[in-house]
């Protein structure tokens, strides 16, 4: 029986899960909600992951990446391909929400509503810094940990041969990681059913027809975001078939749509990275933990700009030129701003209204179905990061020559 299971590629595991999650929440309904659990676990068993992967993973990719001067220009090329497709996605949310006949009649309950305070860019830039590193790996500050890990491979790099030792255990670390998340990786189809079960049955079909237009609008955004801009820089520069791109980057994708949480999707994505693009772990391990935390295509891009002209339309508010230009700038430059703060789609969101002049308070009208558009959100942020890991691995020689197709989406443990 094990044998058979295995025998299916994984991809096609985690897809039939997720179809069987869909189905089975229409059917049962609220009943369906039972399966959630299994979701639970699944989710915990990833987050398990995430500090001590991002952390042992990136000092290895910093050590193994000793050259100072390649860091540099990976470090400006992966950031600078994150903010052109940042300010590419707020413009096709532009266009796909000025396109999009709203109608005259738009009936909402608002649901309720939590403020958040958007902290300035100088404690953001402060808070980069942990007062205590142990704290920020227990509260799973990512940003925190980012940073930590990057000094200690940094001076461990200068130090040189008398931290030989230390860089033996914390590479070992990075390989102990790497197994345990292949093993739970083997979770991600029960752990896809039971959330899409959850999500399916907890909300329903009908709840959504309201909103049906705006959420199709960001669905379809996001979509042509994906194909258009991620699938044609791969083929112009990614050496490899847009086809196959998608196809063995479909696990991440799946797992992002199912949990919408791009940290909680890193195992997964950095599975798919290296073992189905032949990106080396060492670049893969810096680039998607930082894609995590300030790649944010589908929350700071897509999302804020179709939000806006929604809202707008709601009040009866006409938007200008200049608004529309507004909303452009602050989505791209809020993805990064807002890095690592809680609730970053609705922060972003507010950053942008606030910026021209739209009610914030109309933010309400959207949240009740924030869960459901997350996961399309997500699942565009973890594209974009598995598409920079390519084409800028490739464009500094860190991509292998994938495996073919048909062996790309074997079994996780090998």
């Amino acid at each position: 029986m094990l044998a058979f299971w295995f025998a299916i590629p994984f991809w096609q595991r985690v897809l039939g899960a997720l179809l069987l999650g869909v189905t089975t929440g229409v059917l049962l309904g609220e009943t369906a909600t039972v399966f959630k659990p299994l979701g639970t676990l699944f989710i915990n068993a990833i987050r398990m992951l995430v500090v001590p992967l991002v952390f042992f993973a990136l000092i290895s990719s910093i050590t193994s990446l000793a050259d100072n001067g390649k860091m540099q220009r990976l470090a400006f090329k992966t950031v600078g391909l994150f903010l052109l497709t940042a300010l590419i996605a707020s413009l096709i949310g532009l266009t796909v929400g000025s396109l999009v006949n709203w109608g005259d009649a738009v009936q909402l309950t608002a649901a309720e509503i939590k403020p958040r305070d958007i902290p300035p860019v100088a404690d953001v830039l402060t808070n980069l810094i942990p007062t205590n590193p142990l704290a920020a790996m227990v509260n799973g500050n990512i940003l925190q940990i980012i940073v930590f890990a990057a000094l200690v491979g940094i001076a461990i790099n200068k130090i040189g041969e008398k931290a030989a030792p230390m860089k033996k255990v914390l590479l070992s670390g990075a390989d102990i990681m790497y197994q345990i998340t292949r093993m739970v990786l083997e979770l991600t189809p029960l752990g896809v059913f039971g959330l899409m079960a959850w999500v399916v049955g907890n909300y329903g079909l009908d709840t959504l027809l309201p909103l049906g237009k705006f959420i199709l609008a960001i669905y379809l955004a996001c979509i042509i975001h994906i194909i258009f801009t991620y699938g044609g820089l791969v083929k112009l520069f990614g050496g490899m078939r847009v086809r196959d791109y998608f196809k063995a980057i479909l696990p991440a994708q799946l797992v992002a749509y199912s949990s919408a949480s791009s940290y909680g999707t890193l195992p997964v994505s950095h599975k798919v990275v290296t073992e189905n693009l032949g990106v080396s772990k060492d670049y893969a391990s810096f680039v998607l933990p930082l894609g995590a935390t300030i790649n944010m295509d589908g929350c700071g891009g897509i999302y804020p700009a179709i939000a806006a002209i929604f809202i707008a339309h709601l009040y009866g508010i006409d938007l200008t030129t200049v608004d529309y230009l507004l909303i452009a700038g602050t989505a791209t430059l809020a993805s990064v701003g807002t890095a690592g703060v809680p609730g970053t789609a609705m922060v972003m969101l507010t950053v942008t209204l606030s910026v021209v002049g739209l009610p914030i308070e109309g933010i309400a009208f959207i949240a009740a179905v924030d869960r459901i558009i997350d996961m399309m959100r997500t699942a565009t942020n973890v594209t974009g990061d598995t598409m920079v890991a390519l084409v800028i691995g490739r464009s500094e020689g860190l991509v292998q020559i994938a495996a073919e197709p048909a062996q790309q989406n074997t079994a996780v443990v090998s």
